[in-house]
């Protein structure tokens, strides 16, 4: 399951500087008692973060399209975003490692019901 939400500047605040693969207290996203993990994220490009790459500039490396099939031990160059958020972070992925009193769903709202479009 995923949920999302809009961050203001203060919330926002406590994710600079961090890592991927850091720890942060739910409490600052006002989830008490939940512990979070960073796992990921994008600039405002939409380029991705990688966690091979120190610090959080852009930078152009080569990845392993295909470990078996067709395309097995072929490479291609793409950009990617180092592995620190900063203020060119336009979204970050949060795990869940526990979880506390109140359930997602009170936090963050019920579940979004997908539109069922008519067939013609």
């Amino acid at each position: 399951m995923s949920k999302s939400m809009e961050l203001d500047d203060a919330k926002a605040a406590t994710f600079m500087n961090r890592k991927i693969g850091e720890q942060i207290d739910g409490a600052a996203l006002e989830m008490s008692g939940y512990k979070l993990k960073l796992t990921g994220g994008s600039d405002t490009s939409g380029f991705p973060m990688d966690r091979s790459i120190d610090g959080s500039a852009k930078r152009q490396v080569l990845k392993l399209i295909a470990v078996s099939g067709k395309k097995k031990g072929q490479h291609r160059r793409s950009t990617v975003r180092g592995n620190t958020v900063t203020v060119d972070t336009a979204q970050v992925n949060l795990s869940i490692l526990e979880y506390g009193d109140r359930s997602i769903d009170e936090i963050m709202g019920p579940p979004k019901q997908k539109e069922e479009k008519p067939k013609e």
